[in-house]
């Protein structure tokens, strides 16, 4: 069995992110959730009201030695806008804020550096708002947020805003995607 690592982020709706992270090689294991607030154990609906402080999150296991932490947070900055503060698209609110929560000063130092470069490349308008925070907290979601793309591929929401984002993950990242099923 590989030394599995752990990346916790946030990104907007989880249920993009988790549709995402889902087709990355190397990517075993994503769990929707919240991370980031003071409730323990909320509720999606505590959640929603913007009262907890989480945010909605993904969790995931990944091999570093199939993809490292560096090329998942590129994926990252490439599928969400990580300029815009509190606000996903037409999600907004600060459960839908953009956050790498590293899990270790090696996560931390990468995630910095890879701010840097894609403030310095100009690939935004605008600067990255993204926050960097010590992992402290992840509580899983409720089962029908589990592989909710997966389960509901005819919903709007699916067709609408994540279809666009599995389309540029596999014209972007190509050659580091799972094949669909």
């Amino acid at each position: 069995m590989p030394l599995m690592e752990t990346a916790t982020l946030a990104g907007g709706c989880f249920w993009c992110t988790e549709a995402i992270f889902k087709r990355l090689k190397g990517v075993e294991k994503v769990t929707p959730g919240y991370s980031g607030g003071e409730m323990e154990s909320p509720s999606y609906e505590a959640v929603s009201s913007g009262r907890t402080k989480h945010a909605e999150a993904i969790q995931l296991e990944f091999d570093p030695k199939v993809i490292s932490f560096e090329k998942l947070l590129e994926v990252f900055f490439h599928l969400h806008d990580p300029t815009t503060m509190n606000q996903q698209g037409a999600d907004v609110g600060t459960q839908y804020r953009s956050v790498i929560f590293y899990h270790d000063d090696s996560q931390k130092k990468t995630a910095e550096n890879v701010v840097e470069e894609i403030n310095k490349s100009g690939m935004y308008k605008n600067k990255v708002v993204t926050e960097l925070s010590p992992f402290e907290n992840f509580y899983k979601a409720e089962d029908y947020h589990l592989d909710y793309y997966a389960k509901n591929p005819s919903a709007p929401y699916c067709q609408v805003v994540i279809d666009p984002k599995i389309t540029k993950l596999y014209r972007e990242f190509g050659d580091i995607a799972k094949k669909d099923d």
